[in-house]
């Protein structure tokens, strides 16, 4: 990235051969696109219907224009779900326990699927059914708006032998006859373990031709699950397997990214199967632990901002808006707004994953079962979050890394994970948390948050962090002790959650379909006087703002109107002096490039 400041040295080149890439190897670029993929790692019959998984290779899909390389966002149909809901995980069915994303694997979060590209988060908790192949992710960076996508399921080897081709091609410019055909969809499990071999039951689940999904025990949140990540990932790094370039825990699942050109699948499952049965004692771990106390502005001014911004542009109606704090209220059981303000500064939030979303961000759970207030995701996600802000989506709660789009409902907003700037006595690397860290909350008004912000990647907001340990022996022992004012708070949220479930069904938003669709007619209907000019969208997207009224007068370079489009704000200028006489669309229209915005009536 290059910034204000930087200095660019240009040198001559010298005798450096060229050549000419031959016409067989220029691909075609259009609007209609065919991607192959792998099936999974989730799919049928768990999370999706056998309709909603041939639905998906048939329909013929349409690029949102809130597209960008973080993710390619798809209209298309909706699923039918083989699940009524998410669970602990959350209201939608879509929701599951935070995993790890491959690069190219397509999540739906909520109705809606996304394509998640290379700035695209590595950790979530949505279902993906499919993942593009190494070879074809090229493609993602030629899809704008409006294009029209088709998905072919390919086999893992196809997938490995595309990839091998396409190298073979870069090195020495010769084309190859294409084998990419499609595959008889089967399962995307390709190996279990039973508990009676290992002491839990694991599954293998394919993400992709470089990722292996492994998942332990049930589809529910147990601190127990995570310990075992954690053993299984540590005896990994001390017995390395060559070709094993990643391993990415989740809050039940490892990723193993591996370099498939170099490692086959059936070498890395006898490895990993070795790992699990070398898994003994867990009971007794013990693991570093970290007490962070981080100041959280309640309710946040920039939280509410991208409630609004949600409103105009994706969905005006849904039940946690306008306040997200009153429908953790309500989906909870609680008796007032201040009775979930004391849980979140109440709770130690227990790190499970790190890069939730983006650049080191936690996705963390409160380590008292009464504190763990359950929300769903938003449905459609939002487009923008504001960077640092804190939401709580399932059982789990997320600090967001970086701007961007986002799902979970709000709280409020911290300081940064992530120090661009230094190295500081609690940044000695780039992000503040580790695994198996704890947070604790304290309040700041949004103000003293802003000062906050200024001074700790300076190093001068120093932050108080105590040194413990986590013993799942003595975490044990704490939920026998509770256990049952635990099942009672446990009872009472779970009824509230069901109430507000029925309650969305008995209206029918539990059915919601997010009206994404672009806009197809450009031409208006009325003529346009001879004295005036239109004022045009360049890009598809939605409006944003319009910064005129009819009758103003505006100078050339007056900014009339801004659109939002690939997770950016764009400003339309006036390309004249003159008088607005005709407000052509108004805010939260969505538009494709060329629509009418504004009618101007030119001054010389």
């Amino acid at each position: 990235q290059l910034q204000a400041g930087d200095t660019l040295h240009i040198q001559p080149t010298v005798n450096v051969p060229t050549s000419r890439l031959p016409d067989t190897l220029r691909p075609d670029i259009s609007h209609d696109w065919t991607l192959h993929v792998t099936y999974g790692p989730h799919g049928a019959p768990d999370f999706f219907s056998d309709h909603d998984i041939a639905t998906f290779f048939d329909a013929e899909w349409t690029v949102h224009y809130n597209s960008s390389r973080t993710g390619i966002r798809l209209v298309g149909p909706k699923p039918e779900w083989a699940r009524s809901d998410g669970g602990e995980a959350g209201m939608h069915p879509s929701n599951i326990h935070d995993n790890a994303y491959a690069i190219g694997t397509v999540d739906f979060t909520g109705d809606m699927p996304v394509i998640l590209g290379p700035d695209g988060p590595s950790l979530g908790g949505f279902v993906c059914p499919a993942t593009v192949i190494t070879a074809e992710r090229w493609k993602l960076g030629q899809l704008h708006a409006g294009d029209r996508v088709r998905f072919v399921p390919i086999s893992v080897e196809d997938a490995v032998q595309a990839e091998a081709d396409q190298l073979r091609i870069l090195s020495d410019l010769q084309p190859t006859t294409p084998t990419l055909g499609p595959t008889t969809i089967t399962s995307p499990i390709i190996h279990r373990l039973d508990k009676r071999e290992v002491g839990i039951d694991v599954v293998y689940r394919r993400a992709g031709d470089k990722y292996l999904l492994i998942e332990y025990g049930r589809l529910q949140l147990d601190i127990e699950l995570r310990f075992r990540v954690h053993a299984v990932m540590q005896w990994l790094q001390e017995n390395p397997l060559d070709g094993i370039l990643e391993l990415t825990p989740g809050i039940r699942s490892l990723q193993v990214h591996y370099d498939s050109q170099y490692l086959d699948v059936d070498n890395l499952l006898m490895h990993l199967e070795k790992g699990e049965r070398a898994m003994t004692n867990l009971e007794d771990m013990e693991l570093p632990s970290r007490i962070v106390h981080l100041p959280l502005s309640w309710d946040d001014d920039a939280c509410r901002t991208a409630i609004d911004k949600y409103m105009q542009s994706v969905r005006p109606d849904a039940p946690w808006c306008p306040s997200n704090i009153e429908f953790i209220r309500r989906i909870n059981g609680l008796e007032s707004i201040d009775d979930v303000k004391r849980i979140v500064f109440d709770a130690s939030y227990l790190v499970m994953g790190l890069g939730d979303v983006y650049l080191g961000a936690p996705v963390a759970t409160p380590l008292d079962p009464r504190h763990r207030l359950v929300t769903t995701k938003y449905n459609p996600a939002r487009t923008w979050t504001a960077e640092n802000s804190v939401g709580i989506g399932g059982a789990y709660l997320c600090i967001y890394g970086m701007e961007g789009p986002g799902g979970y409902q709000f709280v409020g907003r911290t300081l940064q994970m992530w120090n661009r700037d230094r190295e500081t006595v609690e940044f000695n690397r780039p992000w503040l948390l580790r695994f198996f860290d704890q947070i604790r909350f304290y309040p700041v008004g949004a103000d003293e948050l802003m000062r906050i912000r200024q001074e700790s990647p300076k190093g001068r907001y120093p932050l108080e962090i105590e040194e413990t340990c986590f013993s799942l022996k003595a975490y044990r022992g704490f939920l026998d002790e509770n256990r049952d004012s635990i099942e009672s708070f446990v009872q009472r949220r779970d009824a509230a959650f069901e109430r507000e479930l029925q309650d969305w069904v008995d209206s029918g938003q539990i059915h919601y379909e997010a009206n994404q669709n672009l806009e197809t007619k450009t031409d208006d209907e009325e003529q346009l006087p001879d004295q005036c000019v239109s004022i045009d969208s360049l890009v598809a997207g939605s409006v944003w703002e319009i910064a005129v009224e009819e009758g103003q007068v505006i100078h050339g370079g007056d900014v009339l109107a801004v659109i939002e489009s690939m997770k950016m704000e764009i400003q339309i200028t006036a390309p004249h002096d003159g008088v607005v006489c005709s407000i052509r669309k108004q805010p939260g229209a969505q538009v494709t490039a060329g629509s009418s915005l504004i009618w101007l009536e030119v001054h010389e």
